[in-house]
């Protein structure tokens, strides 16, 4: 069992998607956004993201940028300045490079019609050469039909994410997410005929009325259909912030210890099953590719969580989506109304951004190693002596040895690895509260 010290969980954190993180973001312009692409050397590697903010039902824990597919104009209008916006990147970005990944998210990709997707697909193949690229796409099971599924397989996906979250009925009428196991296992059969190797559950603990015995029998049910990877999240109910948790009734959410129970249920289920640990909220079965990527200390992690793919760029298209270059981080005008203008234009959707300098890099580095192998050297770093304090008062508690510039994670530091994390970071204010709680 993992020790439980509140006042560090107390704490909230960032999930260090990114370094700096969105939440340091300002203003940008085009120009800020075209300089990317001009810093990139001609033969780095680069990975695609199309974001997708549709979904035929809106849950009501989300907190994605995303809206009801319900009105055929306007899903129509954004799907052509998406295309709109494949054209301007492909010619910004130059020389013909390797496209290691290209990766559909939301929303849901399948709220769209199968021909409207099967469109972009092909237009990012021919724009950015990118015939060889892997293939994945996040799902949601009530709306994926069969011929969603043989789309896919014809495409030649081979990854693929449903948000399954809770077996559990009562507590899917609690979020607005109602789904049927069969449902469930329906999706599993035909993505698995279809040719999906590497199939992922994203689950949630920490719900309204959830306890300890609800997350065990979910995560029973979710081993019986042996996802390749499952991502185990805790739910951040931040309704002052994510409007539409409002409809949520929180007169009953688990208490902090409740939810640090739940995470430590959840990782013993799913370790006694046979899945590999990851990070510090994801799991694998030992042949998956992720979790070679681990065994070989080469999983990295951006915004669409932890990956086994090492690009050196990851390219967003579509509202909200955030690209990421080795000198800057840009995130693309969030209202779908705003975005069809700029990207419709031929223009970069440029809104948000960050610069990294080499701080902020060395310092990213720490993060994302600590994140993604548990250890670090921290040795090219500046030092203070409130930073040698903390991690002297971690070393304290057991959650971390520290040898010369080399700190690791303890197996009882693994719950806190954000906490650790976050001694590393300059940009962060004590008891921010846009972040959730560390577990």
């Amino acid at each position: 069992m993992w020790p439980y010290i509140p006042e560090l969980l107390d704490r909230p954190v960032p999930r260090y998607t990114s370094y700096p993180t969105a939440a340091e973001f300002g203003p940008v312009d085009e120009s800020f956004h075209e300089a990317g692409f001009d810093d990139l050397a001609p033969e780095a590697a680069v990975s695609l993201y199309a974001h997708i903010p549709f979904c035929e039902t809106i849950c009501w824990y989300c907190g994605c940028n995303t809206g009801a597919a319900n009105r055929a104009h306007r899903l129509a209008a954004y799907l052509d300045a998406l295309h709109c916006e494949i054209e301007t990147v492909s010619e910004r970005l130059g020389n013909r490079r390797p496209i290691t990944q290209i990766a559909f998210g939301g929303g849901s990709p399948n709220a769209i019609d199968p021909v409207d997707f099967v469109r972009l697909l092909d237009h990012l193949f021919i724009a950015f050469d990118a015939f060889d690229a892997r293939l994945s796409t996040e799902l949601d099971p009530r709306s994926l039909t069969d011929e969603w599924m043989a789309v896919l397989g014809r495409a030649g996906f081979s990854h693929a994410s449903l948000g399954v979250q809770t077996f559990d009925p009562e507590l899917q009428a609690r979020i607005g997410r109602v789904q049927p196991a069969d449902n469930i296992a329906r999706a599993v059969d035909g993505l698995r005929s279809h040719g999906i190797s590497s199939l992922n559950f994203d689950l949630m603990y920490g719900l309204p009325g959830q306890d300890c015995a609800m997350l065990a029998e979910t995560l029973e049910q979710a081993v019986t259909l042996r996802p390749d990877r499952v991502a185990l999240f805790g739910y951040a109910h931040l309704p002052a912030m994510i409007k539409r948790q409002r409809r949520i009734d929180d007169s009953d959410m688990p208490a902090a210890r409740e939810r640090f129970d739940m995470a430590a249920l959840g990782f013993d289920l799913l370790v006694g099953a046979g899945y590999e640990p990851l990070g510090f909220d994801h799991f694998a079965l030992p042949g998956d590719s992720l979790a070679k990527a681990h065994d070989e200390g080469r999983m990295r992690r951006n915004f669409q969580g932890f990956t086994d793919d090492d690009c050196v760029a990851l390219i967003g298209m579509g509202a909200s989506a955030i690209s990421s270059f080795p000198d800057r981080l840009v995130q693309n005008a969030k209202n779908s109304g705003q975005y069809r203008l700029v990207a419709g234009a031929n223009r970069l959707a440029a809104e948000r951004g960050a610069m990294r300098d080499a701080m902020d890099r060395r310092r990213g580095a720490v993060i994302e190693s600590l994140l993604c192998t548990g250890a670090a050297d921290i040795g090219h770093l500046e030092t203070s002596d409130s930073l040698d304090a903390d991690i002297a008062r971690l070393r304290a508690f057991g959650l971390l040895d520290a040898v010369g510039d080399h700190i690791r994670l303890t197996e009882d530091g693994r719950p806190y690895a954000r906490i650790v994390a976050a001694l590393f970071d300059a940009h962060r204010a004590p008891q921010e509260q846009r972040f959730s709680s560390a577990i």
